[in-house]
């Protein structure tokens, strides 16, 4: 598969997942190379290290965002200012990114850190974009973000599902953390990728597939479990940004992490809207409890640990 994507000029940087996989899209004598996603912020140096040796003197001409989580576009600043490259981003995001509103863009709901970059042009959906030496169309794909927007191949048969479809599954759905319905959103993007042709689908995190239907399948059923308790999906959101935390710093105090959480508005939401009769410090206790005894994490010597 990775050999049919490269000979299509697909270069696919499967990273872990602290960072999204950055998706490299070759050009030819006309057009130059764009990335679809940058990762983290800390990763930023090695990311830029992975485009130069793939590129192999080619130029990159723009990066394009699928959305603004930290783990999508943390490498942008990096990324703009050693290729030179416009960055574009799903419309919705452009008054957020312009005055650079960390609510808005939920750095600070989530705790995460992504420095500050400028937005060139937008990604509208639905359109039709030349990226590298292939024409793309631009799908709005809500539910894990409301301005999420992926990217469909007809000729390829290929789609940049980012974090709107997994193999097993997709990502936490945060407007739903807030109150706001989008649940059925997450439904619509699933019905809308299952309209298209697919032969491979690249996902923000994990290893490219083949069987878009099966993963599909897989995800409505997990859309269904969340829609019957949705207490069960906030669980699962809280212990994401637990873990996405430990992917960051490998180890926590139990002060470092209650003082991180306290600055992380969505783990609080959480609690308030679906844990309110448990004391905080216990319901953070039973938490991380239940990750270490499901091997997400482990407790020793008074540390928090990260478990891959």
């Amino acid at each position: 598969m990775d050999d049919e994507l490269r000979r299509g000029g697909i270069t696919v940087l499967e990273r872990g997942w602290l960072s999204s996989n950055n998706v490299l899209i070759h050009g030819d004598e006309n057009h130059g190379a764009e990335v679809v996603d940058t990762g983290y912020w800390i990763h930023a140096e090695q990311t830029v290290a992975l485009l130069r040796h793939a590129l192999r003197g080619e130029p990159l001409v723009r990066v394009l965002n699928t959305h603004l989580h930290s783990d999508h576009c943390g490498g942008n600043s990096a990324v703009q200012a050693s290729f030179g490259c416009p960055i574009d981003v799903p419309a919705g995001e452009a008054q957020a990114v312009d005055a650079w509103d960390e609510d808005a863009l939920t750095y600070k709901a989530t705790g995460q850190h992504c420095p500050r970059f400028g937005r060139t042009g937008l990604l509208t959906a639905p359109s039709e974009i030349r990226v590298g030496r292939w024409r793309w169309q631009v799908l709005s794909s809500p539910g894990h973000d409301p301005r999420s927007v992926a990217l469909y191949q007809p000729e390829m048969a290929l789609l940049l599902s980012a974090d709107a479809l997994w193999q097993n599954g997709f990502g936490v759905v945060f407007p739903e953390l807030e109150g706001e319905s989008a649940f059925e959103d997450v439904a619509g993007t699933l019905d809308s990728f299952a309209r298209l042709p697919v032969r491979w689908v690249v996902p923000g995190h994990g290893a490219p597939f083949c069987d878009a239907a099966a993963a599909i399948a897989r995800a409505r059923r997990r859309l269904d479990s969340f829609v019957a308790d949705p207490a069960r999906h906030a669980l699962h959101a809280a212990k994401v940004l637990i873990k996405f935390r430990l992917l960051e710093t490998q180890a926590e105090t139990w002060a470092s992490l209650r003082q991180w959480l306290a600055g992380a508005r969505y783990f609080d939401v959480v609690r308030r809207r679906y844990f309110e009769k448990m004391v905080a410090e216990d319901w953070l206790q039973e938490l991380i409890c239940d990750m270490a005894s499901r091997g997400t994490l482990s407790i020793r010597d008074g540390l928090i640990c990260n478990l891959d």
